[in-house]
Order: C-alpha cells, then structure tokens, then sequence
C-alpha cells in the first residue's frame, strides 16, 4: 500500500552508491540543459524568463517521485508553452501581473483535471487524441512556435493579430524596414553552436555552451544599450504628436474599464431582482462602454506601431547629453555613436520624463534572486471557466507527450509503466508546482533522452535536477542578465525541430487515406486558427470521432467466397466467384442501434440480387457486442429470410453475443441446428441440403467442404 502511495519508495530496493552517482550526474547534466531552455519556455509561454526557472525546480522532482517512470524528466516544455500563451492571451497582456496569475491559476486546472484522471483510472481518456491528429497538431505547433520568435531573432516588437499569420507578415515587413543586426547575428551564432554540437560532439551540452558564449560576448560588447531621456530630447514634432496621442488613447482606458465594472454589478443586481428593463439598460452601457474600449485600443495600436516604426541618430553633446533626430537628419558636424535609437514603448503610458530609448539588443534583464515566495494561488471562477477547455487540452496533450516518451524509455529499460500514476506524478507536479509560481509543465523528450543518455537509473537524477536549479535560483541569478533575448529564440526554435514529422503525414495515410486527410486537415485548421490552438484540436477531434462514428454505421459487410489459397475472402474485394445457393456473409463490427438497420438493407440487397438463393450464413465471429437494437434487427431478418422461402444459419457467435440471444429466447428462434461453432463446419452442413437438385456443377465452396470434413 506504502508504495502505491509513495512509488518512490521502490527506488531504493538494492540502491547503492554507484546507482547514487549515476543519478547525480545525470540530474546535473539534465540541469544544465533545462536551465536555459526553461527560460526560453517561458518566454513563449508569454511570461517572464525567470518563470521557467521557477517551473523548474519544484515539478521535476515531484512528477519523479509520484510518477511510474524513472527517467522522466519534467518541466516547461514548447508545445505546452504555446498553449499557455494562446489561453492566456484572451484574458491579460503578457507579463503582465494578471497574466502570471493566470498562468499559475491553469497549472493548478491542469494538475485537478491530470490527477483526478489518475485516480480515477481513466487513463484512457487520452485515446480521444488520436495519432493523426496529434501529429497534425505537433507539426503545425513546430511552425507556429518557431516563427513565433521571428521577431525576437531580428530584434522587432510587433503587435499580435487576430491570426498568428498576420502577425508573421508584419513582423517581416518590420524586418523590413529595420533589423538590429546584432540581435540577428548573436541568435544565429547560437543556433550554429547548438547545431554544430550536435553534430560533432553529441554528449556536450550545447545548449549551455551556446548560452554561455553569446552571454559573454553580450557582456564584452554592451549589447544591452538604453537610455532615459526626457521627451524634450526628441526632435521629431510627428513622433511628439502620436506620443501624446497614445498616452491620451490608454489613459482613456482605465475610466472606462472602472465604469465597466460598475455597469457589470449593476448587471448582476438586474439578474438578482429579475428587472428586465434595469438588464437592458445595464447591458447596452455595458456594450457602449465596450465599442469605446475597442476603439481606444485601436487607436493606441495604432499609434504604438508609428512611434515603434520611428528610427532616430543621436546627437552627443559636450556634457553627454543626447538628442535624437530621425534617421538620416542628424545636423552637419554632430557628434554621434553611430547606433539606431528606438523608442521603447508597451501598453502602459510613455513616461514623458524618462522615454526610454533603444540603442542596442533586449536581454533576460534582472532575474530575482532566490526562491520564489511560496503561496497558493488565487482562483477566479469568470477566468476558470474560460480556462477550463485549454486545461483539458493542455493536460491530455501534456500526458501523451509524457507517456509516450516513457514508453519509448521503458521499452530500452524494460521498466513497467502505470499510465494512471503518471498522471497522478503529472498532476501532483503541476498542482504543487503552482504553489511555487509554476506554470504548466510535461515530460519533455529532448531532456528525458539526455537523462536516460547520461546514465539516470531511478527517478532520484530528476531530484538533483530540481537542486541544482534552487541553487542557481540562490546564487547565480546575476550571471544571466545579460543573455540575449535572441538566443532564447534561437534554442526554441533549436528544440521544436525535432517536432517536425512530416514522415507522420505519409504513414498515417498508408495506413488509411482518412487518417491521412485528418492529420493534413489538423495541420491547416491549426495554422489557420493560431493563436487559438484549441480550434486546430477540436477540429481534429471532430473528424476522428466523425470517421469513427461513420465507420460504426456502415461497417464492412463481406460476401464471403473461396480464394484460390483455399481460404474464405472477400469476394467484392478478389473477383471471387460466388455459390449460386448459398451466400456467406461476414458482419465486421458490434451490432447495435447505429448500423442494426444497415445490416438489414445489405441482407435484403442479398435476397433481392441473387434469385437463387437459397441459404444464407452469417459469419459472426466480428460480432463482438450485440445491443436490443441488433437482437431486435436478427429476429425481424429471420422472419424476413424464412418466410421468403429461404434458410439462415449463424457460425462463430461469441460468448457475450450467445448471452443475449439466449437471454432473449431469439436462440430458440434461430435453432440449435443452425448455429454452428466454426465457418467451415457450417458450410459442410448446409451445403448438400442448399444444392439438392440443383445445377451448379462446379461450386465454389466444394473444397472447403472436404477440407472441414
């Protein structure tokens, strides 16, 4: 019972220090990968870089400890990340306070909805994403999250559009019209060190190598280059106009967010004292106030974009005092630094006293030492239940990412898995993790692959793993300001190349052209959908079930008839003849309410087709269920058989099928003696009485009738 409870007590069965080195070395390498590819996973997720870490110190070690597998390794992962981002977006600005309580709020969703599946046993919930349209889904995911990061690689910030194409389109024309150059080269040097590692030397840790050679050279070339100014500095009467322009437009936002909120209790009391004419009235402020919010976002956006767009040179005077002119307007003779100044501007009001201006490259910036404070997260029903279906879809998704990483792992260990503790090791470490300021969390496979590579043999290395990033949380926070925001571009995009599969494309549709189609429609919808991935999902889920819906109504119904390898196949299929006298029909399905009726139209078609008919058999070795339905459909069938003169006999009816029929007294009706236990056992005994006076001299089923006796 201990160790149902607490699986990782099995660790320790003939644990010694050998085993306890291997784990240490491998949670320390593990570590040195998940530190700064966290970072990078956060800032997908729209949160601050350090919120990687701090999802990365709690949840590796608790999905380890109540977990099946011993090499899974757990933490921020891309496509989980995406997902995050994309329900989140809806609700708050990213980064911003509300967002990161958001984002803590959908990791404890997650971890309820991951560990009440577990309990439950009802791990195979998860069968409902099928492989096509998760292949779909991952390979689209692959693209989004890597030209998500476009612009973070050529150092431009754009607004995002109602579709995630939109905004790669802008991002380029922003590209366009100005890249940071050394934004782009220090990315690109870093995708080159990851890249080249890989290849030649696989055991070293790119990722930090990578991270550590580009965070120097951002400290040895002051990559990181700002400055304050008061907006007197610059000299651009149009750039002044849309500054003061923006600040009214979000200035004008706040009064009428705080109006809204009274006009949304007033709402409320209408509905309590059901006062209809209140409710209309308190519902059409309530859309007023909303058009004029819509409208004063619109016109920031706007704005935002201009004053973003502005590209100034900066004039140095005796005392170090700056002035900034557009671009290509400097005044003869001025000093200048040779650099491109930008404007840095967000949602919030431009402090007219101290503009900051953009010289160089964005960096992670101050990461906060030491543990985050360990509290439990607020709850907001209105936000929970907008996040309710993203928490699904993130915990399913985030399970089979996991689990199928597990088994891949477990099938070189030999190590049993219990995919019903994985979910309670899953929804424990995002539940917990939250408590942390977690956000949601999965088994990643580049990670769990480098844990089983370096040696790992108990869950014990993800343990270390979590240690060495609260020691880095204590100590080493310093060191990471000046990595480059680029290079956390460039590891995602790193990492999501491996998610492309286009293989998966083409062996889904060898396998059958519908899952094909499913899988290529799942990759368009959610390309076209992003950022709202769910869509992309429900619309392959849809199809699936669809199909399978489809599939249970008109099942396979074969005539049956003999091949020349002696064996009974479907006629329709190898231009088989057939027996003038007596049809073989195989049902390929349960028979219930959804295709009762269709089997019954195929039996008719029979009797209607073949004029000399004068025994049917019904193979039923693929009726494996029968409802009241189908038992219902069999009874009418033998009456309609009979009484136009012709026989029916069943073979190969299974236990549970035998239990209905004889619950039903339908088992008197049939007969005993047409009901045999095998195909060929019935064919010998029907066959002489269907052709007794007959004229079909060479019939097909002649040597299955010697080969059953």
């Amino acid at each position: 019972m201990l160790k149902r409870i607490f699986p990782f007590l099995d660790w320790f069965k003939g644990y010694h220090l050998a085993t306890f080195q291997a784990d240490a070395i491998a949670g320390l390498t593990v570590a040195l990968v998940l530190i700064p590819q966290s970072m990078a996973y956060a800032q997908l997720a729209g949160l601050p870089p350090y919120y990687g870490l701090y999802a990365s110190f709690l949840p590796p070690m608790i999905a380890s400890l109540f977990g099946s597998s011993r090499q899974l390794a757990t933490g921020p992962v891309a496509v989980v990340s995406l997902m995050t981002s994309a329900s989140l977006e809806p609700l708050a600005t990213a980064g911003s306070e509300g967002y990161i309580a958001y984002a803590i709020m959908l990791a404890v969703l997650v971890g309820v909805f991951q560990f009440s599946l577990g309990v439950l046993r009802l791990g195979l919930v998860v069968n409902f994403l099928s492989h096509p349209v998760v292949n779909g889904f991952t390979n689209a995911a692959a693209i989004i999250i890597a030209t998500s990061q476009l612009s973070k690689m050529f150092g431009v910030n754009v607004d995002n559009a109602p579709h995630h194409y939109e905004t790669v389109y802008k991002v380029i024309q922003e590209a366009i019209h100005y890249t940071h150059w050394p934004t782009f080269f220090l990315g690109a040097l870093a995708f080159t060190i990851m890249y080249g590692l890989k290849k030649i030397a696989p055991k070293v840790p790119n990722v930090l190598v990578a991270v550590a050679i580009t965070t120097l050279i951002s400290w040895g070339m002051g990559f990181e280059h700002d400055a304050k100014v008061p907006l007197s500095a610059i000299q651009h009467p149009e750039t002044l106009e849309r500054i003061r322009k923006f600040n009214e437009a979000v200035n004008g936002l706040k009064p009428l967010a705080e109006k809204r909120t009274v006009v949304s209790k007033d709402i409320e009391k209408a509905n309590a004292a059901h006062d209809a004419v209140a409710l209309l009235k308190a519902e059409h402020e309530d859309k007023l106030i909303q058009l004029e919010s819509e409208g004063l976002k619109q016109e920031a956006q706007q704005y935002r974009q201009q004053i973003r767009a502005a590209l100034f040179e900066a004039s140095i005077g005796p005392d170090g005092s700056m002035t900034f002119y557009p671009k290509g307007n400097l005044p003869q003779g001025a000093k200048t630094d040779g650099r491109i100044w930008r404007i840095k501007v967000g949602n919030r009001v431009l402090q007219t006293d101290s503009l900051t201006m953009i010289g160089g490259g964005e960096v992670v910036g101050v990461v906060p030492k030491g543990l985050p404070a360990f509290s439990i997260p607020k709850f907001e029903w209105s936000a929970a239940l907008h996040l309710l279906s993203y928490a699904a879809i993130i915990s399913l998704l985030g399970f089979m990412e996991a689990i199928s990483i597990a088994k891949a792992m477990a099938s070189k260990t030999g190590q049993r898995l219990d995919p019903n503790q994985e979910l309670i090791g899953q929804g424990l470490a995002n539940f917990l993790g939250a408590l942390g300021k977690s956000y949601p969390v999965s088994g990643s496979f580049s990670r769990s692959a480098v844990n089983l590579q370096a040696g790992a043999l108990t869950g014990l290395s993800s343990v270390f793993t979590s240690l060495a990033v609260v020691i880095t949380l204590m100590f080493f926070t310093p060191l990471l300001y000046h990595l480059p925001q680029s290079v956390l571009a460039a590891v995602i995009m790193m990492a999501v190349i491996g998610l492309i599969n286009v293989s998966g494309f083409i062996h889904a549709w060898e396998a059958q052209w519908y899952d094909g189609a499913i899988s290529v429609l799942s990759f368009i919808f959610t390309l076209w959908f992003a950022p709202h991935l769910d869509k992309g999902i429900m619309v392959g889920v849809g199809l699936s079930l669809a199909v399978f819906l489809y599939k249970s109504m008109r099942p396979t119904i074969a005539s049956l008839a003999r091949h020349e390898d002696e064996a009974l196949r479907c006629a329709t299929t190898h231009g088989l003849r057939q027996c003038k006298y007596i049809s073989v029909m195989r049902f390929d399905a349960p028979l219930f309410f959804a295709n009762s009726s269709y089997f019954e139209d195929q039996v008719t078609d029979v009797i209607r087709e073949k004029e000399t008919l004068r025994h049917i058999l019904i193979v039923c070795n693929g009726i494996n269920d029968i409802d009241a339905s189908g038992e219902e459909t069999l009874s009418l069938i033998l009456d309609r058989v009979r009484s136009g003169g012709i026989d029916i006999s069943f073979s190969g009816i299974n236990e549970s099928v035998m239990k209905v029929l004889k619950r039903t007294h339908l088992i008197a009706k049939i007969g005993q003696n047409h009901i045999f236990p095998t195909m060929e056992i019935a064919i010998r005994n029907i066959h002489e009485a269907a052709h007794r006076d007959g004229d079909e001299e060479d019939c097909p089923l002649v040597s299955v009738c010697r080969l059953a006796s």
